[in-house]
């Protein structure tokens, strides 16, 4: 400071010079800076890509408490749906008709290979669903051996309508021999399924089955014992899921409707990507729960089948999207569709395709030919398999990197931390009672050749029907219910309290998450007596 004479009150202000020293620090934040903007593309730090505006959700402000009440009203409604489920009746009815009663007396030996087995099924009524015709053999042989043996099968099919009288269906200028593979061990052979009808147009049908090849067989292993199987859906079962189907749909839907309008009040970008994947979650969920469910009973085509395998596969689908996008969303802002968004459709999509052709085939070529069976009469089914099962596995490759990148780059940030664990331990849950459920059911053998649904895969009692629909059905309204934005936020602190990059670097979850309802409520600006009383 420097005594001068003149307007300036005889006094002038020169700024402090750092000489060469600050030049040189001014020339290297320049390179600091310029470092920063490619380091981002070499490895990206914590507050690199980082910082998402979004809706402040409820997850955010739940106490520990909280978290265990939602889990534990979780676990009671799948309990609860259970319990029902065990309470209720068996999903299939069965009647078993011994094949020699069906035998001419005079050539009973013969014939047993052969047939024809003429036989009329049990009365059917409209919530029958479907009629599968088994037959199981039994043989007297004494060597300790396996084989497998191919032969042919020939069926005709009639109605019997109200005028009890008979209207073709399937006749033999229409049939085709059909293939099929005799599994045995000892003496016990696996059953195979000779026929299935879709859709049950009259109460009563009449089969006429004739079986090729089994001769040299019949005369080497001595077939002594032929049983049929006619498997329905019981009707009983049927009321029990059209009733609950319309439940959770009506729920579904009143749950869609209720995150719809939590969210209306801010714009999409704002959404965080959990809040844009629930809007997407719970309209598929609705396709799931199948709006036009009862049109199967009503129209004799294969369309409502279809519909209901597309929105299903469609759903499940999009389940596992929902996890690869989550888990890579969380890491980086920047979403590309080719780069982001493409390799993980189409990882996803190779498992939807399959499954898809399958079983829109297998419910056309059934309608068409009740003999018709996807394993031997398509070509093209083991490949289809291995292409699903290959996918498979690069999907959980996959999904178990993400999870491992994201909880090495995320789980020490507030919030980002708290988000992971939620989605893992939820997700966990639900593929750890979906596992248990199908491995008690099913066992291992679900993995080899029921690839799509056969009736050896339908579940014994509403109990399994009820655990995989209530699981995905309360797995969704869950999060649906944890992501809503929470209640009581100003519209500008909803969106920059998701940002770490303000003022939340150096705080934990416990800090931010289950801080005291004393500090939150603390004014920021207090005065000095407040202070001084203490």
């Amino acid at each position: 400071m420097a005594k001068l004479d003149g307007v300036g009150l005889g006094y002038s202000y020169h700024l402090p010079s750092g000489g060469w020293l600050l030049k040189i620090r001014n020339v290297l934040s320049q390179f600091s800076d310029l470092f920063s903007e490619f380091d981002k593309y070499i490895a990206p730090a914590y507050h690199h890509d980082r910082c998402e505006r979004s809706v402040y959700m409820r997850l955010y402000s739940m106490h520990k408490r909280e978290f265990v009440m939602v889990f534990i009203a979780f676990f009671a409604c799948f309990g609860l749906a259970l319990f029902i489920g065990i309470a209720g009746p068996p999903i299939t009815s069965t009647t078993e008709l011994d094949a020699k009663t069906l035998l001419n007396k005079d050539n009973h030996s013969n014939s047993i290979a052969t047939g024809p087995f003429i036989m009329k099924t049990p009365s059917l009524v409209t919530y029958s669903q479907q009629l599968w015709v088994i037959a199981k053999l039994s043989t007297e042989n004494t060597d300790d051996e396996s084989y497998d043996k191919s032969f042919l099968i020939s069926v005709t099919i009639e109605g019997v309508d109200e005028d009890h009288k008979p209207v073709p269906i399937l006749d033999g200028k229409h049939t085709r021999n059909r293939t099929r593979h005799l599994t045995c061990e000892n003496q016990r052979c696996d059953e195979f399924v000779v026929l299935h009808l879709g859709f049950l147009d009259y109460t009563h049908y009449i089969i006429t089955l004739n079986f090729y090849g089994l001769e040299a067989f019949h005369k080497r292993y001595e077939i002594n014992q032929l049983t049929f199987y006619f498997k329905t859906y019981n009707p009983a079962f049927t009321q029990i899921e059209i009733g609950f189907r319309f439940i959770f749909l009506s729920a579904t839907f009143i749950v869609a409707c209720w995150f719809a309008c939590t969210l209306r009040k801010y714009p999409m970008y704002d959404w965080s990507i959990e809040q844009k994947w629930m809007s997407l979650l719970l309209p598929l969920l609705l396709g799931h729960n199948n709006p036009v469910f009862p049109m199967m009973f009503l129209v004799n085509s294969w369309i409502p089948g279809m519909i209901d395998a597309i929105a299903q596969a469609t759903f499940l689908c999009a389940l596992l999207l929902f996890w690869l996008c989550i888990y890579h969303g969380l890491r980086q802002n920047e979403r590309r569709i080719l780069t982001f968004y493409f390799p993980k459709v189409f990882i996803v999509g190779m498992l939807w395709l399959p499954a898809i052709i399958l079983a829109t085939w297998e419910k056309y070529s059934e309608l068409q030919d009740p003999t018709y069976n996807h394993v031997v009469d398509t070509p093209t089914f083991n490949t289809l398999k291995a292409f699903f099962f290959i996918f498979g596995v690069i999907y959980l490759v996959y999904l178990v990197i993400l999870i491992l990148k994201a909880y090495t780059e995320l789980r020490s940030m507030p919030f980002f931390g708290l988000r992971l664990k939620f989605l893992t331990l939820l997700m966990i849950v639900v593929i750890a009672i979906t596992f248990v459920i199908t491995v008690l059911r099913f066992g291992v053998g679900i993995l080899e050749d029921n690839f799509v649904a056969q009736l050896s895969t339908h579940y014994n009692s509403s109990a399994q029907f009820m655990s995989f629909y209530g699981l995905l059905n309360f797995y969704i309204y869950t999060m649906a219910y944890v992501y809503s934005p929470a209640y009581k936020a100003v519209h500008e602190f909803d969106i920059t309290k998701d940002n770490p990059a303000f003022s939340m670097i150096n705080d934990s979850d416990e800090d931010v998450i289950y801080g005291s309802d004393e500090e939150s409520k603390r004014p920021l600006n207090r005065n000095r007596n407040d202070d001084d009383s203490d």
